[in-house]
């Protein structure tokens, strides 16, 4: 089993930053991905960004340029860092990882962090 704790989200101001957190924890063989996706009110869950093992990373058209993503993998932790947010980036951000432990391989999600973007 794998735990993701997420920290960062909040109240922010259109045009300001925020930086989400995510530490995986348990008992983790292998990580093959870690990442954040987001759900606003009526809306599908969507894919923000993610990064493979290998170090490639996926963003959404929508935050390409404004948001970035990185890991520390000594801890297992992934970050997002938001820059020039925007109204619509207001959601509930998830992290996800794809990982294996010694009962298998399959995807966790982490309880969500919700991000407003608000004057």
């Amino acid at each position: 089993q794998v735990q993701l704790v997420e920290s960062g989200g909040g109240l922010v101001q259109p045009g300001g930053s925020l930086r989400l957190s995510c530490a995986a924890s348990g008992r983790i063989v292998t990580i093959y991905s870690m990442g954040w996706y987001r759900q606003a009110p009526g809306n599908q869950r969507e894919l923000v960004a993610r990064i493979m093992s290998g170090g490639t990373t996926n963003y959404a058209d929508s935050v390409k340029g404004r948001f970035t993503i990185s890991r520390d993998d000594a801890k297992n932790t992934v970050f997002l860092q938001m820059n020039s947010l925007k109204p619509e980036d207001t959601a509930v951000y998830y992290c996800h990882t794809h990982a294996a432990t010694y009962s298998g391989r399959t995807n966790y999600w982490g309880q969500g962090t919700q991000v407003t973007v608000s004057s």
